[in-house]
């Protein structure tokens, strides 16, 4: 009896000092005019963030610099992956004005970079690559000097959807490999590791930058992590984030570490030593994070 009770406090003592975030994970929301502005155009033109959706703790600080990171498609994913805290379920027909909508607001924000993502929406007969490829054309004709990112989904690895987006020519397309090859099943419900990599491969070979990010303190080892960034280094991935993934709910995948901010450190340095060209790698970094500063240097 004393070594289960033993066993147990020392589970409890575990659970609870995971439970604790530590100090690099407190964050701020401060609201400023900025701030106000840019809720009250993404609001008021009927638009869906990831920013809010996915709970992302940079929301304060980007939108009160004027960036949002925009999702089209709607906010119901057609996927329940265990990492993430959009809505799963029947997603709504597209909206036909949501284009000319996102690219209104960019226009209305006067965003000299401008990043999209959306939903996966499994229910299209395209999966919503027509979506993508108009909103990406009308925010290009609405704003003409604006340098455009997406993130997109895998598109169960078809190429012709793929290829559709890279038509369009943004100037990056990222997609995100989320974690290491081990952990990918098991908080991925449909994307696949060898999947998401030839997506990125076929957005380097058609010239565009490509870009992908993922997160930490699921269980990885810094050899897993080194064997992802090798990975999408032989797809010809420059562009890389890394930051710590933080449970939304208790029905999600569980933490099992905080990183320290030595350890993203490393994988900053060793990330530019494997290549690539930018890598943010910090507690707090999201896909978009500084996204402005990585269309400069792509």
């Amino acid at each position: 009896m004393a070594t289960l009770n033993s066993t147990l406090n020392s589970q409890l003592s575990t659970l609870n000092s995971m439970a604790r975030k530590p100090e690099w994970l407190k964050i701020s929301i401060g609201t400023n005019e900025r701030y106000t502005q840019t809720k009250r155009i993404v609001e008021s033109n009927c638009l869906h963030t990831i920013c809010s959706s996915g709970r992302c703790p940079n929301l304060g600080e980007c939108w009160g610099k004027g960036t949002a990171t925009f999702m089209i498609g709607g906010n119901i994913c057609t996927r329940s992956c265990k990492f993430c805290n959009t809505l799963t379920g029947k997603p709504l027909p597209l909206d036909k004005e949501e284009p000319a909508h996102v690219a209104k607001s960019i226009a209305l924000m006067k965003l000299t970079h401008a990043v999209i993502t959306s939903v996966d929406r499994d229910d299209l007969p395209d999966l919503g690559a027509a979506h993508w490829a108009e909103t990406i054309n009308e925010i290009r004709k609405v704003n003409p000097d604006t340098t455009i990112e997406v993130l997109i989904p895998d598109f169960q690895g078809r190429e012709e959807l793929v290829q559709l987006v890279i038509d369009a020519r943004p100037e990056i397309i990222s997609h995100n490999m989320e974690t290491v090859k081990r952990i990918s099943p098991l908080v991925r419900s449909a994307a696949k590791y060898e999947t998401s990599l030839e997506v990125i491969r076929q957005i380097a070979a058609n010239g565009i930058s490509a870009k992908s990010g993922i997160m930490v303190g699921l269980g990885e080892t810094p050899a897993e992590v080194e064997e992802l960034m090798d990975d999408l280094r032989i797809v010809n991935c420059n562009i890389l984030t890394i930051g710590q993934y933080l449970q939304p709910s208790h029905k999600h995948y569980p933490v099992a570490e905080y990183v320290t901010p030595d350890q993203f450190d490393r994988y900053k340095a060793i990330g530019l030593q494997k290549g690539f060209t930018q890598v943010e790698s910090a507690p707090l970094v999201r896909s978009s994070y500084h996204a402005e500063k990585h269309v400069m240097h792509r």
